[in-house]
């Protein structure tokens, strides 16, 4: 649900609409993805019913504890103005409880399943909750790298539960989600830099300008095309796909060019949704090629 919406009425809909799902989903799948990546009996239904609650409870909870610490900023920024958390509609007692809650159940589940595939849930829970959110968000632009690192742990996470151990395949496809990051948010961050200078958050584009903000996306981009594609490699993937992904690359790879040499306002906002488009597709051909 936008945040630009009409106002949740339900309580269920209010605590539903602060666990972002669209973005939730998307890390979803990438854990999906990164136990699929790891060539698991696929149709393994308590497997990926326990992955799909336990994984998504813990980033649930870790959103919604962002929202609650993040109250007080939302409530200056235009685009969150509407959240309920920031329209008080919502008790900031009762958000905290249910963060917490929600998490607790997410990562104790994660933990009953597999130790390691727990740790690295709580891992992504952490960067996500203390490290980026309460501790370096307020202080420093560069805690979307921490931020990227949380958002990369589930996808570690799907593939660490389907092998039980930590291979480099697993760190590409990590890697490729970190570096996918920057394209995401710092196009996010040039589009709303009133509302974040206004809340008094340092961004790329307030700290170094717009010239290095872009060159920043189109290397990272670069980058993170190139790992997602070698991780393709590693798994094995068939030529189609591969050069399906290949494709799907060049694509953020030219909008990224793009919008270092001739940035506008259209191509800014054309890789912030690609970004998203680029990563879920990637998902699903990993997931198409182990069925």
């Amino acid at each position: 649900m936008s945040t630009r919406d009409s106002v949740p009425t339900s309580k269920f809909a209010m605590f539903w609409s602060l666990t972002k799902p669209s973005q939730s989903g998307l890390l979803l799948a990438t854990g999906l993805a990164g136990y699929m990546s790891a060539r698991c009996p696929v149709f393994n239904i308590s497997t990926i019913l326990g992955l799909s609650i336990s994984l998504f409870l813990a980033i649930a909870g870790s959103t919604l504890l962002n929202m609650w610490w993040d109250r007080d900023i939302d409530a200056r920024m235009g685009r969150t103005q509407k959240r309920v958390t920031a329209k008080g509609l919502v008790s900031d007692k009762e958000v905290l409880m249910v963060g917490v809650c929600i998490s607790i159940i997410g990562i104790g589940w994660a933990l009953a399943m597999d130790w390691l595939y727990g740790v690295v849930v709580f891992a992504g829970w952490f960067f996500d909750v203390v490290v980026y959110s309460m501790w370096l968000k307020r202080r420093t632009c560069w805690s979307i790298v921490w931020g990227g690192i949380s958002g990369a742990m589930p996808i570690l996470a799907g593939r660490v539960l389907g092998l039980e151990s930590i291979d480099w395949i697993g760190l590409m496809l990590a890697f490729g989600i970190l570096l996918w990051i920057p394209t995401h948010t710092l196009t996010f961050s040039m589009k709303f830099q009133k509302d974040y200078a206004d809340a008094g958050i340092p961004t790329f584009p307030s700290t170094y300008g717009l010239a290095a903000t872009r060159f920043t996306i189109a290397f990272s981009s670069v980058l993170a095309a190139a790992a997602m594609v070698v991780a393709g490699v590693g798994i094995g993937m068939d030529w189609g796909f591969l050069r399906l992904l290949g494709v799907l690359s060049m694509g953020m790879l030219t909008l990224a060019v793009a919008i270092t040499f001739k940035p506008t306002e259209r191509v800014n906002f054309g890789l912030f949704k690609y970004a998203s488009v680029y990563m879920l597709a990637a998902m699903i051909l990993v997931v198409l090629e182990v069925i």
